[in-house]
């Protein structure tokens, strides 16, 4: 009886043995995911979608998502071309394109390619002046993305977009970009007001021009001028003299 019981314990454990090894050794991959092979520590391929069979004990796998991955960049303290320190984060979107490489040529490709976002943004921001990184977001965006695009390919992750997030500016800072804008509008003001007055005065010299041409002209400018007095509701009304008729009363007094 008791090696009755014997057998069928050890048959049991034998079938309990097999079904975990064959449950171990069929894998199912998603459509977004692939399977990096191992076959006694050697790399022998990717595998996926689907479903996918591996040697017990011989092969093993490492399971890769290729889905787009979103990485915050955290704050980062950058001082500017100018001489302005900053704080500046941004958000990075990436995936993985070959799942080997991510998995043979990185030890942890998420953390390496934090780090390197983290030191290609003050890298890159560092070189450019403050008002650049105000006003020229996209361009950074562009730079960055690029720098780390070409860093990352040989890791098999392709960065498809960076975006800029915030950039934190001292109080005591702003209060000087505030002042400086302030000063810019004057400035801008005091243009407009100049080349207004310029064209004022081109227009008054036009039209003294053609006045001289015309001496008719002036008669009927006097007239009107007259006309725009009278029309005013004044106690006082001054006609003004012709030039001509006070050089002809000059020239006859002095004739006698």
């Amino acid at each position: 009886m008791r090696e009755i019981l014997t057998d069928a314990a050890t048959y049991v454990a034998l079938v309990a043995i097999l079904v975990g090894l064959v449950v171990s050794a069929v894998k199912i991959m998603r459509e977004y995911e692939r399977a990096v092979v191992f076959t006694l520590g050697r790399y022998s391929g990717v595998r996926g979608p689907g479903l996918i069979v591996l040697v017990p004990l011989v092969q093993q796998m490492v399971r890769i998502d290729l889905r787009t991955r979103v990485l915050d960049v955290p704050s980062q303290d950058v001082i500017s071309r100018d001489n302005v320190s900053v704080k500046v984060n941004a958000v990075i979107y990436f995936r993985v394109i070959d799942a080997d490489k991510a998995v043979i040529q990185v030890e942890n490709f998420m953390a390496a390619t934090s780090q390197l976002a983290q030191t290609t943004l003050r890298s890159v921001l560092g070189k450019h002046e403050l008002d650049e990184m105000l006003a020229e977001r996209d361009k950074l965006n562009r730079d960055i993305q690029e720098i780390l695009d070409s860093q990352t390919d040989a890791w098999g992750i392709k960065v498809a977009n960076v975006e800029i997030k915030h950039v934190d500016i001292d109080e005591s800072m702003v209060r000087a970009i505030a002042r400086q804008a302030e000063a810019e509008r004057y400035r801008r003001a005091r243009i407009i007001g100049a080349e207004a007055e310029q064209q004022a005065a081109e227009k008054l010299v036009q039209a003294g021009e053609i006045l001289a041409r015309r001496p008719e002209s002036m008669q009927l400018r006097y007239l009107s001028t007259l006309q725009d007095i009278a029309g005013e509701k004044n106690s006082t009304v001054v006609f003004p003299m012709p030039i001509d008729l006070i050089q002809m009363l000059t020239a006859r007094r002095e004739g006698v």
